[in-house]
């Protein structure tokens, strides 16, 4: 991993280690530990790695929810818990449960982040729209979150974060409470997206095969949060070289 931040990496991570708790005392906890991470402009990056290996820590400070304990962490060239404010519209995040608000119709839900960023009304509604009607959800654009099966919500929710045109996607195992076949579809969907608008995307999985199918690039966390494994590929890659890095993810887990 490069020491320094380039203008292609969207995501820039250098020597970073999260400690809660006090350090020095047996109630401190080492989430993650001394690890450099790069993510270029562009890339879908799937994070796997066992519960508890630091993933979700690791997405909160790419967030800006919490700061790393010692090293560096750099969105777009800022930091994003310094500058929290200044990353509005900038990132979006796309959780485990739709987090919908059930007051609110599908294409309202949509609109909520446009009217966080102060976009006017016509505007929210023509873009909210739009995005509904690309991920299969026309005709259904008033119905309220009771009314969706959890497919369909879930879509609402990618349907808000590609809403407000973030050049960044964090994706905390947001397929994972669906099932296979829905799950499926929704990643296929999911990665056709990021491409087709040139979106950089970081997806936290647990799923050897999720992760083989969301990822150009994928890093193995063992526990505290540092690379076991870390391996890149494209469409190109054929069969025989991704069952080979399966089972290396495999073995690498297993450990």
């Amino acid at each position: 991993m490069r020491d320094t931040v380039t203008p292609a990496d969207a995501i820039h991570l250098d020597h970073v280690s999260k400690v809660f708790g006090k350090a020095g005392t047996d109630a401190a906890y080492r989430a993650v530990d001394g690890l450099n991470l790069d993510v270029r402009s562009g890339q879908m990056l799937a994070i796997l790695g066992k519960t508890g290996c630091g993933k979700s820590t690791i997405f909160n400070m790419i967030a800006g929810l919490t700061e790393p304990t010692s090293g560096t962490v750099r969105v777009s060239g800022r930091d994003p818990f310094a500058d929290f404010d200044s990353f509005r519209g900038k990132m979006a995040i796309v959780f485990q449960n739709d987090r919908l608000l059930p007051w609110r119709t599908a294409i309202q839900n949509v609109e909520l982040g446009l009217e966080m960023l102060e976009v006017p009304a016509a505007e929210r509604w023509t873009t909210a729209q739009l995005w509904l009607t690309k991920l299969g959800l026309g005709g259904h654009e008033n119905d309220y979150p009771h009314a969706l099966s959890g497919g369909m919500r879930q879509r609402v929710s990618i349907a808000r974060a590609f809403a407000t045109n973030a050049n960044i996607l964090l994706c905390d195992e947001p397929f994972s409470a669906l099932d296979e076949s829905t799950a499926g579809r929704l990643r296929a969907e999911f990665v056709r997206l990021v491409k087709e608008n040139g979106k950089t995307a970081v997806f936290i999985t647990h799923s050897i095969g999720e992760a083989l199918e969301i990822g150009d690039c994928i890093v193995v966390l063992k526990r505290p949060a540092m690379i076991a494994y870390d391996v890149s590929f494209d469409s190109g890659t054929g069969r025989d070289e991704r069952e080979l890095i399966r089972s290396r993810i495999g073995e690498v887990l297993a450990a």
